[in-house]
């Protein structure tokens, strides 16, 4: 296949994006746009300083720039210029579908009400579905690192906008939180007739997927790719079809494996799990979810039709109807029909 021919396949490849957190799209260029907009001094002097200081070591360092850079998000239209960004960007990937997530404890202890960014987000989802027909489903996360009375006051919080939402997630630092911290708010959750999805086993063990599953009633795992150091575990994922959207240059980015072409990916998809690619905070981790799919591509040695079978279960794993997704997953088989020999 030439090598403009398989981009240019690989880009037009129809997508979903099901692990997307939409503070971590926000790009240096943007940050000090609406420092300035909103007559805050400016986190870095340029956006050449900014870019610098997007390159750490950890989990928790990118943690604490994450949440530095989205102080500069303040009112209803930074939110929204915010979204917007972001489905332009992910659009030209070849996204069709994208499920965000966002994190509204991170505005509330601001000072935000969920007034201000909520209707924010929904405004730039309802516009990109209307102007760039990208569906979308909106997720609120916890905290892990805060206490579960705080995610139970942040749930009754967002109580005028459950209708809004497909499912809460979990995320933020595993180390020291396991699932069973965080019990009742989402037995709450699956009360209010909502999905639950979770972080678990990027730096958490197996375990904690495993509860995730049993103790949080999670349908979909994010990341999850400390599962295969369990095998039971793996077997249960494959049989159950329990998805796990795999980001895989953050992965590389927070040193959770040490080169690319070590990832496991390859070896989970070969497995007959529901793995997905997606690109979890973009703007701080080196790509938007082409570039995700380009990289394991060429580190992997994907083919064309492992891509698309990445692709098609981004569909099956994503909660659009059933239609739907079958739709979308005849789609990517078409798509792979047409690749270039």
């Amino acid at each position: 296949m030439p090598a403009t021919e398989r981009e240019a396949w690989l880009q037009s490849l129809p997508k979903a994006e099901l692990h997307l957190h939409v503070e971590g799209s926000l790009e240096p260029e943007m940050m000090l746009a609406l420092a300035e907009r909103n007559r805050l001094p400016l986190p870095f002097p340029d956006v050449e300083a900014a870019r610098r200081a997007y390159r750490f070591g950890d989990l928790q360092s990118f943690l604490d720039l994450y949440y530095a850079g989205a102080a500069v998000l303040r009112t209803e239209q930074d939110f929204h210029d915010l979204c917007w960004a972001y489905l332009g960007r992910a659009r030209a990937d070849g996204v069709r579908h994208a499920e965000l997530f966002f994190d509204p404890q991170t505005h509330t202890a601001r000072g935000l009400a969920p007034e201000v960014f909520v209707p924010g987000l929904l405004s730039a989802l309802r516009r990109g579905e209307r102007e760039l027909g990208v569906t979308w489903r909106l997720i609120p996360c916890f905290l892990r690192h805060l206490p579960e009375a705080e995610h139970l006051a942040t749930l009754e919080a967002l109580r005028p906008f459950l209708g809004e939402f497909a499912a809460f997630g979990l995320d933020s630092s595993e180390r020291g939180f396991p699932p069973e911290l965080f019990r009742e708010v989402f037995a709450r959750v699956r009360a209010a007739g909502l999905r639950v999805v979770a972080h678990a086993g990027e730096e958490g063990p197996p375990s904690y997927v495993s509860g995730a599953l049993d103790l949080l009633g999670a349908v979909r795992i994010d990341h999850g790719v400390r599962s295969e150091e369990d095998p039971a575990l793996l077997e249960r994922l494959r049989q159950a079809r329990v998805p796990l959207t795999v980001c895989p240059l953050s992965n590389l980015a927070l040193k959770v494996v040490p080169d690319l072409r070590r990832h496991n990916l390859k070896r989970l998809l070969d497995a007959g799990l529901v793995v997905t690619v997606n690109s979890d905070d973009p703007a701080y981790f080196g790509g938007y979810v082409l570039q995700n799919y380009r990289a394991c591509r060429d580190a992997l040695g994907l083919s064309a039709a492992d891509l698309a079978r990445l692709a098609g279960h981004s569909f099956e794993a994503s909660f659009l109807p059933a239609a739907e997704r079958d739709r979308w997953e005849a789609a990517v088989r078409a798509h792979l029909a047409g690749a270039p020999g």
